[in-house]
């Protein structure tokens, strides 16, 4: 099946949306790590990064949902995208304490922070699409499993090609460039995600949903 333009645009849009809105806490956490000032400059910078994407969202989301309300979405994004900051940072920061548990209570315990911290987004963006969308519960997986693949990458990427005595400007770069890798895998699993459910909700419309337009 051919790509749709509404569907281009948002693979593009929010990949540099969020390409740009990472790079604040890629840039942030470079520069402020191991200091008192990393853990809220981190929680802003995460913050600025779900305005950037629930901003580059919004734009391509309001011409196939009408009367999506867009500050309402970029406000939930923003607010996800600080809560997933804090599960990450509080995990990593509390490290030294869950290292010393059993191996059974660490597995259980990161793979309830991840998955929690994978479906923040999500969860949050669900809080507006559900006056919208027919299924839009399904939003939530989708964009955990697009998170999961971009984050994968991220990973797979940077750390790496992170080591001590490496200058700060290289560091950034790495983490720029690993960062817009993650932007457009999550871009286009949540974009195949979003043309699912506007088209269960064209075919199977129920009374109480807002009508969403068939964009081209």
């Amino acid at each position: 099946m051919p790509l749709r333009p509404w569907l281009l645009r948002w693979i593009v849009i929010v990949t540099l949306g969020e390409a740009l809105g990472f790079a604040v806490p890629a840039v942030v956490g470079v520069l402020t790590v191991d200091t008192p000032a990393f853990m809220p400059l981190i929680l802003a910078a995460g913050a600025i990064e779900g305005v950037l994407l629930g901003l580059a969202q919004s734009v391509v989301l309001a011409t196939v949902i009408p009367r999506l309300r867009r500050l309402m979405f970029i406000i939930l994004t923003a607010a996800g995208a600080v809560l997933a900051y804090v599960l990450g940072v509080g995990l990593s920061a509390s490290s030294e304490t869950w290292l010393a548990w059993p191996l059974a209570a660490q597995i259980l315990l990161v793979a309830t922070v991840a998955g929690a911290l994978l479906a923040t987004i999500g969860t949050a963006q669900w809080i507006e699409l559900r006056r919208h969308l027919r299924r839009a519960a399904w939003w939530i997986p989708g964009t955990a499993a697009a998170w999961l693949i971009g984050l994968g990458l991220f990973f797979a990427l940077a750390p790496p090609l992170w080591h001590e005595g490496q200058s700060i400007a290289i560091a950034i770069v790495i983490g720029i460039a690993a960062g817009l890798l993650m932007a457009l895998a999550m871009a286009i699993v949540t974009g195949l995600t979003l043309r699912a459910l506007l088209t269960a909700s064209r075919r199977d419309h129920r009374p109480g949903l807002e009508p969403v337009r068939d964009a081209r």
